[in-house]
């Protein structure tokens, strides 16, 4: 059964302007980047959750 897709509403006038000047100044803006620490803690976190993985299925 297809279900109907709302459209996204048009902003126009003032609201249209703030979000575009919004966009510009974030687009200028430097993108966050993580720590070494947090990207070996993420590692860390990647290589347990693949080692439970096999412990609990296999590979």
């Amino acid at each position: 059964m297809a279900m109907t897709i709302k459209s996204s509403p048009v902003l126009t006038g003032e609201s249209a302007q703030i979000f575009l000047e919004e966009a510009e100044r974030n687009n200028s803006q430097p993108t966050p980047r993580l720590s070494h620490e947090r990207e070996e803690q993420l590692r860390e976190l990647d290589r347990k959750s693949r080692e439970f993985y096999i412990k609990l299925f296999g590979e």
